[in-house]
């Protein structure tokens, strides 16, 4: 048996020692993903909080097949999105016809430098909207389908707000890199 299949053994058997040293072994990556869907690092923190609740309280459905990482961190999602969704803070605007292949599209690049903090703070400006479906299909990988799924819209619905998302986004940055340029040339 592999040191992480005991660990939550000794979860399964309510032993704190070993709740305590699975949530510190994952905290920190799974604090990322719910940063991710929240505006607040207050209100991420109770996400996770929650999170772990429903890890501890579901752990005997992880089979040892997979990494429990990932089993994680789609608790960590779900657990998000629900919160947004009792917030009531997922708005959707109307679908538009959007093509099936409109993200292998050109879109240029721009030719900022963001760091990853800033790109996420960018991402955190995006309406809610915008922001889920956004964070549900570049980072966490979900198609469409699944994201449609998830969030009870459309498939149209989640490929316009990740399109819309992903304009929004590259306004901000080219505003950003706009703004590095004059204050470049203003000190020239």
């Amino acid at each position: 048996m592999t040191p992480l299949c005991e660990l939550v053994e000794a979860c399964l058997d309510n032993k704190p020692a070993a709740q305590k040293a699975l949530y510190d072994l994952y905290a920190a990556q799974m604090m990322g993903v719910c940063y991710r869907y929240t505006r607040q690092m207050e209100e991420a923190r109770d996400v996770l909080q929650d999170g772990f609740v429903k890890v501890f309280k579901n752990l005997h459905q992880w089979k040892g097949e997979g990494e429990l990482g990932g089993w994680i961190r789609r608790i960590m999602v779900n657990t998000a999105l629900n919160r947004l969704r009792d917030r009531k803070h997922l708005q959707w605007q109307d679908e538009t016809a959007i093509p099936d292949d409109f993200e292998s599209k050109s879109v240029p690049t721009p030719a900022s430098h963001l760091d990853a903090r800033q790109l996420a703070d960018l991402i955190r400006q995006l309406p809610v909207g915008y922001q889920t479906v956004f964070n549900l299909h570049a980072v966490e990988g979900y198609s469409h389908v699944e994201i449609a799924r998830l969030l009870g819209i459309s498939e149209g619905t989640s490929r316009s707000q990740y399109l819309r998302a992903r304009r929004l986004l590259m306004e901000k940055i080219n505003q950003l890199d706009a703004l590095k340029t004059d204050s470049h040339v203003g000190r020239a």
